[in-house]
């Protein structure tokens, strides 16, 4: 078995300096076996008995020829490629004014540093990472593979929280990362200004999720996993990502489950919106023909799309990145007028957060400041359909501030596209459909957060401890994390999530709405947020 340079060296030390003095030295991680891939051998490091190969090449750097194009292969390289470190995240379009403004939120940082990947970023980002049990004994587990947050602006698969360390030691189960192109350099439709060459542009961002899923395909065998048996996971716009492979005829057989947390993606964007928005970006950019878009710098770009982008464009309020329904890539909206047919056989595990929006509006100078005025001034102001939630709301939270029934209200869509994607699967589908609503509440900051964003994550992961800014230190969040770590590994091995620590989890239909509300003391629940559910979307 082929060993990185440091354990030999680590080795040495040990015959050299003497077992006493040896025994005083830091422990070095002992290297992973070489395991060939299609392009090459790799070799990474151990993280507490589990093998980590972090920043694997999936596919050709999207420069040059290859900016705004398909992916490619990777050419194919000598020597041992180096796996111990993660690879550089695709450029980032995050917002300084987004959530990590207040102590608390930046301090989340620590698991999801957003602000941290701007200063590292790159257009050769096509990495992904593997935790594995066990690299070299033939083993055939199942394939866990995360599809990151961030919208379709930001984030990458190297965050702390999706961490597969512990997941792949519990679950003896393979957990794969992806990085991938993101915001203008994923997702811009420039077929319109510069022709048919550029017919894939506005969708090359999840062209490289296929892509990494085909590197799984062809290569998880040598790190001891099952390329039968591979489930897809994302949360918040990994969610949509996930939604979105389901009805992309490239990505069809490539999986065989998949898990939709906080980011139900039941529509796509349209390409003369597209269009559209990428001709003002070209404009700012100062892009007149093909020469300029391959020889335009980055970070122009990225400043580009600021310029283009009015200001206050957020929550769907102006122009977005994000997959088009092209025809081709991605033939229609994924979710409506029914479920893609191609994913009626794909298990289904989605949810969402109770109170998903505070993570968002902690950072607000209003949050723990509205009054009754100024709450039905504010969702007087977003119309009819959040004045009805927050009357909905508040009966069923008498207990809640106004600041809390502001935030809940404003988090409708992520449970009325959670209810409106399971019923279209569950429609048509001849596998079955598991809803989950996160009720557990955080302590940090005194609770302020309730049932926030991302709260899911690094229980699913099993990453409680490394997790305490996001979920504090009690026991509570070890349990929760024993609970949905086992729910999530077995809906990967069998298609059903359960746990002993877990009522049985039936199947959701759009006449049994089975809904297992996850909190310290679950329950199994008939439809929870029914009212909510059933609101019109224009009152």
């Amino acid at each position: 078995m082929k060993r990185h340079l440091a354990a030999t060296l680590a080795s040495l030390a040990a015959l050299t300096i003497g077992s006493a003095a040896a025994a005083q030295q830091p422990t070095l991680a002992n290297a992973t076996p070489v395991v060939e891939t299609e392009g090459g051998s790799v070799q990474g490091l151990e993280q507490g008995g589990i093998d980590a190969f972090l920043g694997v090449r999936y596919a050709a750097p999207p420069l040059g020829e290859l900016r705004f194009q398909p992916p490619a292969k990777p050419e194919a390289w000598e020597g041992i490629a180096d796996a111990t470190g993660y690879g550089a995240p695709c450029m980032q379009l995050y917002s300084a004014s987004g959530p990590n403004e207040s102590e608390m939120t930046r301090r989340i940082q620590a698991i999801f540093p957003t602000s941290t990947e701007a200063k590292m970023d790159n257009e050769d980002c096509l990495f992904l990472n593997v935790w594995t049990p066990a690299a070299d004994d033939g083993g055939k587990r199942p394939v866990m593979v995360w599809c990151h947050g961030g919208g379709y602006a930001y984030g990458s698969g190297n965050w702390p929280a999706y961490n597969g360390r512990n997941l792949a030691e519990k679950g003896d189960v393979v957990v794969v990362t992806v990085n991938h192109r993101l915001n203008a350099f994923g997702y811009l439709n420039l077929a319109e200004k510069f022709g048919d060459d550029f017919a894939a542009s506005g969708n090359v961002g999840n062209l490289d999720l296929v892509r990494s899923l085909e590197w799984v395909r062809d290569n998880i065998a040598g790190f001891g996993g099952d390329p039968a048996n591979v489930t897809i996971m994302g949360e918040s716009g990994g969610g949509s990502k996930v939604s979105h492979l389901m009805a992309m005829p490239a990505a069809d057989g490539l999986f065989d489950k998949a898990v939709i947390q906080s980011g139900p993606g039941v529509f796509s964007g349209k390409p003369a919106e597209a269009a559209d928005y990428a001709a003002k970006i070209l404009e700012a950019a100062g892009v007149e023909t093909l020469d300029d878009l391959r020889n335009v710098r980055s970070d122009e770009i990225v400043e580009a799309v600021r310029r283009a982008t009015p200001a206050g464009s957020t929550m769907g309020r102006g122009p977005q990145f994000g997959p088009i329904a092209d025809g081709t890539i991605i033939p229609r909206d994924p979710f409506l007028p029914a479920a893609p047919e191609q994913s009626r056989d794909i298990p289904v595990l989605i949810g969402y957060n109770k109170d998903e929006m505070t993570l968002f509006l902690a950072a607000q100078p209003w949050f723990g400041r509205l009054t009754e005025g100024t709450l039905n001034a504010m969702t007087g102001a977003m119309g009819e359909q959040a004045v009805a939630a927050v009357a909905a709301y508040r009966k069923r939270y008498p207990d809640y501030s106004h600041t809390h029934l502001a935030a809940i209200a404003m988090g409708t869509r992520f449970v009325r596209g959670t209810y409106l994607l399971a019923d279209q699967q569950a429609k048509t589908a001849s596998a079955p459909v598991y809803v989950y609503r996160l009720t557990w509440e955080t302590p940090i900051g005194g609770g302020m957060l309730r049932s926030p964003h991302t709260l899911d994550i690094p229980l699913m992961f099993d990453n409680a401890k490394e997790s305490a800014a996001l979920l504090g230190t009690g026991e509570d969040a070890q349990t929760m994390a024993d609970m949905m770590s086992d729910a999530w590994i077995a809906f990967a091995k069998t298609g059903t999530p359960s746990s002993e620590l877990l009522p049985e989890w039936k199947a959701y239909t759009p006449v049994n709405r089975n809904v297992m509300e996850l909190n310290v003391e679950p329950q199994l629940v008939d439809d929870p947020e029914k009212d909510i559910r059933e609101l019109p979307s224009e009152l």
